[in-house]
């Protein structure tokens, strides 16, 4: 009776293990207080991160009517495996991004908060975002170029009249551009319009076009942030990060 006693203590105090184990390999949702007001954001820290060395940061920026977890969850595998945190903050707005109600500002105190947690590479915090977050992704990109290594985006476009953030870029930030010939709600042309707007300022861009693609990210979301991953690799700040702060009108 005590062997039969013992081997089920150990039993559960195995399975206990395990599920701690996998517990800590789920994605987390967090709260941190900016400008006031608690915000919602979803984290995935892999295991065994070693503090001498640090690794990446990928902010990811979801699209419209969806929240950080719609894209912390595809992005989750390549995260474990390859050994990089990510975290998906809610906007304030499900409906949408709005500056500056959800950045640079917050985007930057998230990032801190992180980095003062985690052992986070200062000079390898990217930006990913999809639909209306690879819009405002551009926007944070050029107005902190010299804070974020590099962005990538699905279905993203800048507008026509953006050429002023464009010139006021202070680093020539490097983007990965996807976008798909058959995307009802962003114009592949509008995105053409983007890229020819940032190699005609000097930015390096990887363009990448997908023939019969539509809109659905999260269908070909394995391919897209493999590639995505693969380029913002590549790059890092040559120095210290420098955020900007910016005065906008309300």
């Amino acid at each position: 009776m005590k062997a039969l006693t013992t081997a089920v203590t150990v039993f559960l105090l195995i399975l206990f293990g395990l599920q701690l184990n996998a517990a800590s390999q789920n994605i987390e949702k967090g709260l941190i207080r900016s400008n006031g007001k608690e915000r919602a954001y979803y984290l995935f820290v892999p295991e065994k991160l070693d503090a001498a060395k640090p690794v990446p940061l990928v902010v990811l920026l979801h699209g419209s009517g969806r929240n950080g977890m719609s894209l912390a969850e595809k992005w989750k595998d390549l995260a474990k495996k390859e050994g990089f945190i990510i975290v998906g903050p809610d906007a304030a707005d499900m409906r949408g991004w709005a500056i500056p109600a959800d950045g640079p500002a917050y985007m930057h105190e998230l990032v801190e908060s992180l980095k003062a947690k985690y052992p986070i590479d200062p000079k390898r915090v990217y930006l990913f975002g999809h639909s209306a977050g690879a819009g405002v992704a551009f926007y944070f990109s050029l107005l902190e170029s010299e804070y974020f290594a590099a962005t990538a985006v699905h279905a993203g476009a800048l507008r026509g009249d953006d050429s002023s953030i464009i010139e006021g870029s202070r680093r020539k930030i490097p983007f990965s551009i996807f976008i798909g010939t058959a995307d009802r709600f962003v114009p592949v042309n509008a995105v053409r319009a983007t890229l020819d707007a940032l190699i005609g300022a000097g930015f390096p861009v990887d363009y990448n076009e997908m023939s019969g693609h539509t809109h659905d990210y999260y269908g070909k979301s394995a391919e897209i942030n493999a590639k995505a991953w693969s380029f913002l690799l590549k790059h890092a700040l040559s120095s210290a990060p420098k955020y900007e702060e910016h005065n906008f009108r309300k």
